[in-house]
């Protein structure tokens, strides 16, 4: 069965992830997280991608880029993937493959998604119970995005901006943002779209990228379709 095509706006926020292979480790020292962040903001810019958020994890990894032409992200995660695999698997004398399939991704709506899934991401560290604030964790965004930490890879998103009229306000504000966490539903959307490479965001939204793109962009009912009904 072919798989389906991947949906991919040019200029339009998009939430990824990608899994190690049968949820295996994909990263194993300080140097690896260093030498990832490193290419993925090399390819990055090769491929015309913004990166607003990101946590690597143990074993998965998430981002929130912009990609602002049709295969920009397809492009940078298959130079990405690649390269890190090829130095993992000398690194640490191994072979075959290290992460699982292609990875995973869904279109997010703008307004009142995005911001959730800068939350969504930089708090992965924190529903896994591996710290207990995202200032804690060393392989996440946060730390830019709510401190002020200096990095040449994040590219902050308009909405991020709009949180106020300079750096310290932005970050002030952002900050206020991790003060609750996430509302389930919300997880639960973001979990569902991005596992099924549906769009994030409300109706009509999801209508209007359904009319641009000519298919269907969220979940199919379960079940065979009704027969129809004869008289």
């Amino acid at each position: 069965m072919p798989r389906r095509p991947r949906i991919v706006l040019p200029g339009t926020p998009l939430h990824i992830i990608q899994r190690g292979n049968n949820r295996q480790a994909c990263f194993y020292a300080d140097e690896d997280y260093l030498i990832y962040l490193s290419w993925l903001e090399e390819f990055a810019r090769q491929c015309s991608c913004s990166i607003h958020a990101y946590v690597l994890m143990t074993n998965h990894v998430h981002l929130l880029i912009t990609p602002h032409k049709l295969d920009s992200a397809g492009s940078m995660m298959k130079r990405l993937g690649q390269r890190y695999v090829q130095y993992v698997n000398r690194t640490y004398r191994r072979s075959g493959t290290l992460w699982e399939g292609r990875f995973r991704s869904c279109i997010t709506q703008e307004e009142n998604y995005v911001l959730g899934c800068y939350r969504y991401i930089e708090l992965n560290p924190v529903r896994a119970n591996m710290v207990e604030h995202p200032a804690e964790y060393r392989w996440s965004s946060y730390r830019g995005n709510a401190q002020g930490e200096v990095s040449s890879l994040l590219e902050p998103h308009g909405l991020y901006n709009a949180l106020g009229t300079d750096e310290a306000s932005r970050r002030e504000n952002y900050r206020d943002l991790f003060r609750y966490h996430l509302e389930p539903g919300l997880v639960d959307d973001i979990r569902v779209a991005t596992n099924g490479n549906f769009a994030l965001g409300n109706d009509l939204f999801k209508e209007q990228i359904e009319e641009a793109l000519g298919r269907r962009v969220t979940p199919g009912r379960s079940g065979r379709p009704r027969k129809p009904v004869t008289n």
